[in-house]
């Protein structure tokens, strides 16, 4: 996230937002980063919205849907100088759509700054799909949704035209796990894994698990200090109007 912010060109904007902001910790950097800016975050989760409220009482929050949001075009809203996104996008399908609309929404050389987990072929991520095609959950996970996300040439061919310069990059980072293989499976509870385990029942999560912490272990070796590296590749863009 700070890596991203630190890439954005513009080091004065007056109007900025963070899409998907959840409880607040990407809108909180953008704050500290950017302290004159007048920052919106919005959010489809009422949770997370009144978390980022509580959190940060002096900053805008509002309860959206990122999509329904692009449609918009409200008279006291906008143009930015800033649209920013940490970790979202990768959920949300139809780029193709979206990113083109978010930099008519920008002003003349405004930033569109995106980062996502582009991590769809670890070896984390190739057992969820393996396992979730295997006979006992084929049915069951056939209409499991998964991450949204295209290779660096989409991106850069998608925003270049309507750019006057488009950055793009990806860095993998090595998160230090606690607890060996399980650490791992924790982790992706949390993100990845969530769509499957939400559509079975407890039992059925179980059985899941115990199968995908199988394969987990076969490919994050613990070190020996318990902890595992994991690689996690991650995508930016920051196109400049």
């Amino acid at each position: 996230m700070r890596d991203l912010v630190a890439a954005i060109p513009n080091r004065d904007p007056k109007t900025a937002i963070d899409l998907g902001c959840g409880p607040g910790n990407s809108t909180e950097v953008l704050a500290d980063a950017f302290p004159e800016a007048s920052i919106t975050g919005i959010d489809n989760s009422s949770d997370m919205i009144a978390a980022a409220r509580k959190r940060l009482p002096s900053i805008r929050f509002e309860l959206a849907d990122i999509v329904a949001w692009s449609e918009q075009t409200r008279s006291d809203e906008g143009p930015f100088d800033l649209i920013f996104s940490n970790a979202v996008f990768q959920w949300v399908e139809g780029h193709e759509i979206l990113f083109p609309r978010f930099l008519k929404r920008l002003t003349q050389g405004g930033n569109l700054a995106i980062q996502m987990p582009d991590n769809a072929d670890v070896p984390a991520h190739r057992a969820m799909r393996e396992i979730a095609k295997q006979d006992r959950w084929a049915e069951k996970l056939a209409g499991v949704s998964r991450p949204a996300r295209h290779d660096v040439l989409f991106y850069y061919d998608l925003l270049k035209p309507q750019c006057e310069r488009v950055d793009i990059w990806r860095t993998t980072y090595h998160h230090v796990i606690t607890g060996g293989s399980a650490g791992v499976v924790e982790w992706f509870k949390g993100s990845a894994l969530r769509p499957y385990l939400t559509v079975l029942d407890e039992t059925e999560q179980k059985a899941f698990l115990a199968q995908y912490s199988a394969e987990v272990e076969k490919s994050y070796p613990a070190r020996p200090d318990g902890t595992v590296l994991l690689p996690f590749p991650r995508l930016f863009f920051v196109a400049t109007r």
